[in-house]
């Protein structure tokens, strides 16, 4: 009687093994090329922008460009920021992110380029201060407040219409001061608002090859019109880094601007990203790396300037320009790269278990970083 049983559990057993479906293999979550790649992009329009910046007096065309890049460049990481922050609860898990992969690169940063300016600027008595955030860590400060935000601007009924208002009304405000560059993080906060709202059918939505083929006039007519207007116009206001008075005009010119940059920049963002390819490029992995590009290039411009690569006629030639541009893309390439990453990885992305309670061992950032974490 016991060997029938067991001939029969054995039988069930494996009839049981023949037909149990199977269990599905855990693959990770793969990271979209497309956002990748405009981030790489992206990033090598910062960095040849900041390589224009001492050639700019001399040609017309270097400050057309100049300003174009400038209308577009910041707002577009920074959209891209906001539609990545969509998630932040501000949870334990995600405030530890938020703390180590934007604060802890910022007072690593804001403290490394204190001290490397103090040779390169020759001000040997500049003071570190965290609130006054220097040269390129703006971005860092103004994110980590720009994503503490989020659950607030999630739960509104008009989100974007109000971070408008802000921008206006910061423009008003010249009194705002350098604390934490709370000037530009008001002004540039309905870009990252707008990133809040966006679905992926909205970023599909403008890689349509209608769209595509529409932006080829839109952005010939852009450059045109900034080639027109650099005698005419202060290509300043695309900083976003002065309130209305700063510019010698009345205060109602503020929100005036504001709502009329907004609305160029978001037509330049949107030409850019429907030519970003949706395919898996050499530069796609690059995209990941882009806060170590972000931060890095910044050594490279301030040695170069203090060297004074730019007193030398022939950067200021056709050709040289040229150069000066391939140069800078290279450049910021190279610091994107997986050996820089690794390098630096205890600074962007360190992994501190010990610092936070009831932490995992195996806790790390996840990259935060220009245009924000996944």
């Amino acid at each position: 009687m016991s060997d029938t049983i067991q001939a029969l559990q054995r039988t069930t057993a494996t009839a049981t093994a023949t037909t149990a479906p199977p269990i599905p293999a855990q693959h990770p979550k793969q990271r979209d090329a497309f956002y990748d790649n405009a981030k790489y992009l992206a990033i090598v329009l910062v960095a040849m922008g900041h390589a224009w910046e001492p050639l700019r007096s001399d040609s017309r065309a270097v400050t057309a460009l100049y300003t174009i890049v400038y209308a577009f460049h910041m707002p577009a990481f920074i959209v891209i920021s906001g539609y990545f922050s969509r998630g932040f609860d501000a949870s334990p898990e995600k405030i530890r992110r938020l703390i180590t992969g934007l604060v802890v690169p910022y007072v690593a940063f804001e403290t490394a380029y204190t001290c490397f300016t103090r040779w390169s600027d020759g001000e040997p008595d500049r003071a570190i201060s965290l609130l006054d955030p220097l040269y390129l860590t703006w971005f860092l400060a103004a994110l980590f407040i720009w994503r503490l935000t989020t659950p607030i601007w999630r739960s509104l009924r008009w989100p974007l219409p109000i971070a408008l208002t802000i921008a206006s009304l910061a423009t008003l405000t010249p009194s705002i001061g350098d604390d934490l560059d709370l000037q530009r993080t008001l002004q540039f906060l309905p870009y990252f608002v707008l990133g809040l709202c966006l679905r992926p059918e909205h970023f599909s939505l403008v890689r349509r090859w209608r769209v595509r083929l529409l932006a080829v006039p839109v952005f010939a007519c852009a450059v045109v019109f900034a080639y027109w207007a650099v005698p005419r116009m202060d290509y300043a206001w695309f900083f976003h880094h002065d309130a209305a008075e700063d510019f010698g005009v009345p205060a109602w010119y503020g929100p005036l601007m504001t709502l009329a940059l907004f609305g160029c920049s978001l037509v330049l963002v949107g030409c850019f990203l429907s030519w970003v390819p949706g395919r898996r490029m050499w530069c796609t992995t690059l995209g990941a790396g882009t806060l170590y590009g972000y931060l890095l290039h910044g050594f490279v411009v301030q040695t170069g300037n203090h060297f004074g690569w730019a007193d030398h006629p022939w950067p200021h030639t056709p050709l040289g320009e040229i150069t000066v541009s391939v140069v800078a893309a290279a450049v910021v390439t190279a610091l994107c790269m997986a050996p820089v990453r690794r390098a630096f990885r205890c600074v962007m992305e360190p992994r501190m278990a010990w610092a936070f309670r009831s932490a995992s061992p195996s806790f790390s950032s996840g990259g935060c970083g220009p245009p924000g974490c996944r």
